[in-house]
């Protein structure tokens, strides 16, 4: 697939696009001690344990997953090309075999069924996850989502080589069409976020099939302002994406009806962190799958806000696989939004 060359990116897009992989590890890291179980009193804290058990600040299966993703794409990689696709399985496979601390349901399924197949390692997992999907009704889960954040980088000025990525990278596991569509947007939302300066998830519908069109935009509208722990249980892609919308657009009392369409200025670096705090603390409060739709969540938010945007108390503690810092990460993140 042929991609229209990224533009230069000026130094405030820059902030943006290393705050993508950044703030997800911190959303993953915060909601990491309440996953399946009670939110906390007050605002959420990265003192570890979960399902790991995790050191504090340590992050979770989403951001292992999306760096696997990020590791090839720093390199400039095409990700809708087959040899990219089998690059990000293959890391996949590694990581399952070699430092996941936590692993989805479907996603283990998945691994485990191509691991007994032969051939490339992309043939094997997107093969697999289709068998999963063709003998599970319900296996439209969030796992795709969870990593999707970083697809968004890969082709900033190239909106359908954006989604052609996400759905070559989310057919890798999970081959549902609502998992699918749902990583579109949100790689869409996030790349809109970079280059403009906006949140508007609204802004990819064009890109998923016509006639799913007008129940996403129905699915969105019912997120948009709303409590996010009204989506709990949010293991399933569609709960996911509502909750950690719901918990950007309301907790931003600037945008009333939960739209950003301005002019894409950023605010100011003090209104920026207070707001990403505030969406990375609901996110958590909405209960669940906290530390996914924490990482779904502060994807988006640092697509919008920015390295710069986020406290240096998170970005000091937030660490895990595999031996990574927040200065790895952004330097991850800045490769893939410069291609390399």
């Amino acid at each position: 697939m042929t991609s229209t060359p990224d533009l230069d990116l000026s130094p405030t897009q820059i902030d943006r696009a290393t705050g993508v992989l950044l703030t997800q590890a911190v959303g993953d890291a915060l909601g990491v001690p309440y996953e399946f179980a009670a939110p906390p009193a007050d605002e959420p804290e990265m003192i570890g344990g979960g399902l790991g058990p995790y050191e504090p600040g340590e992050w979770s299966d989403d951001t292992q997953m999306a760096i696997c993703i990020a590791r090839v794409a720093a390199t400039g990689a095409d990700l809708t090309s087959s040899t990219a696709v089998d690059a990000v399985a293959a890391a996949f496979e590694g990581w399952l075999n070699g430092g996941a601390s936590d692993v989805g349901t479907q996603t283990r399924a998945v691994l485990r069924a191509a691991a007994r197949a032969t051939g490339p390692a992309g043939i094997r997992l997107t093969t697999a996850a289709r068998e999963y999907t063709a003998s599970h009704p319900r296996s439209a889960g969030n796992g795709a989502l969870m990593r999707t954040s970083i697809v968004g980088l890969t082709r900033l000025h190239d909106r359908d080589h954006t989604a052609a990525s996400a759905r070559a990278v989310a057919a890798i596991t999970h081959a549902d069409r609502l998992a699918i569509d749902s990583c579109v947007l949100w790689s869409d939302a996030v790349r809109r976020a970079v280059v403009d300066g906006r949140l508007d998830l609204t802004s990819g519908l064009d890109l998923i099939d016509a006639d799913g069109r007008d129940q996403w935009a129905s699915w969105i509208d019912e997120a948009t302002g709303a409590d996010p722990a009204r989506f709990s249980p949010n293991g399933f892609t569609v709960t996911a994406l509502q909750a950690a919308w719901a918990a950007i657009t309301s907790t931003d009392p600037g945008r009333g009806d939960g739209s950003d369409r301005g002019d894409g200025r950023d605010r100011g670096a003090g209104n920026a962190a207070a707001h990403l705090r505030r969406a990375l603390s609901a996110a958590v409060h909405a209960g669940d799958d906290t530390d996914t739709v924490a990482a779904i969540a502060g994807g988006l938010l640092g697509a919008r806000y920015g390295a710069s945007a986020v406290p240096d108390a998170w970005s000091s503690l937030v660490h895990g696989w595999p031996g990574m810092t927040a200065t790895d990460l952004t330097d991850l993140a800045t490769r893939t939004a410069t291609r390399g």
